[in-house]
């Protein structure tokens, strides 16, 4: 006799509709894709390759994260390209441009005062496709917090290895030859840990981040600066640091 916990349900993929909230379902639920979903799954995928492959040219490794990582894409999801250490950005650039990859904006961004300022230069007028790199060491919790969401390599991706990660409604993605399973994070933080390969401190983290957005509604970016034609990303981070106490305080700790 089945059990709720044991109960799974099977349902196609659902399209996501506003904000995504942390979810509480209490069983696990079979999503199996249709050949709709496949292809977009293919054809975001082959736009990550792209410019992972011109950054490998360039001699720097790159993953994607999230659910390009997973599977589990939509009309929504975007195609984030990540190179996970400090590398002086006009190599990101010139890589970029050699290949013909058109730069529309570029920015730094950094999520709180704890976190280290990371730069994006996005490849399209709506911004889905990004390279990011940080500006300053990532902390291992940081580098945890690309591996919750899902992270695959450009070997990985060529041999189309889907991974499990946690969605920003807490829930985890485990893929499956026919789509993916889902199951709830909260109140299972060590059991996801676990699946995943991270820490319960980075689950627990996030748990409570998403929690108290799904509470108080979005609590926005500590810090965000779009840079000119003109200007690089370690000119206006060296301004930043100048000028901005919190900036100034995190670039001490993690050069010195």
């Amino acid at each position: 006799m089945t059990t709720p916990r044991d109960y799974v349900s099977v349902r196609p993929m659902e399209k996501k509709r506003g904000a995504e909230k942390p979810t509480r379902m209490w069983d696990q639920i079979e999503n199996r894709y249709d050949a709709a979903h496949w292809e977009l799954l293919r054809t975001l995928r082959a736009k990550a390759l792209a410019v992972m492959t011109t950054l490998e040219e360039g001699q720097m490794s790159s993953i994607v994260h999230g659910s390009v990582a997973r599977g589990d894409v939509d009309s929504y999801s975007d195609v984030d390209v990540v190179i996970p250490y400090v590398v002086p950005s006009h190599r990101v650039e010139i890589s970029l441009g050699l290949r013909r990859f058109e730069l529309y904006s570029r920015r730094i961004a950094q999520a709180t005062p704890s976190h280290s300022p990371k730069g994006h230069i996005y490849l399209d007028p709506q911004e889905k496709v990004s390279v990011t790199f940080p500006l300053l060491d990532l902390r291992s919790l940081e580098l945890d917090f690309f591996k919750f969401g899902g992270i695959v390599d450009i070997e990985s991706l060529k041999r189309e290895v889907r991974v499990s990660g946690c969605t920003k409604k807490l829930t985890l993605i485990e893929p499956t030859p026919y789509g993916h399973m889902e199951s709830p994070v909260l109140r299972h933080e060590a059991e996801v840990a676990r699946k995943i390969g991270v820490s319960v401190d980075i689950v627990s983290e996030r748990v409570r981040v998403l929690t108290r957005r799904d509470r108080i509604g979005r609590t926005g970016i500590f810090l965000l600066t779009d840079l000119e034609k003109d200007e690089t990303f370690e000119s206006v981070m060296k301004r930043l640091v100048d000028t901005n106490p919190a900036v100034r305080r995190i670039y001490l700790s993690r050069t010195t």
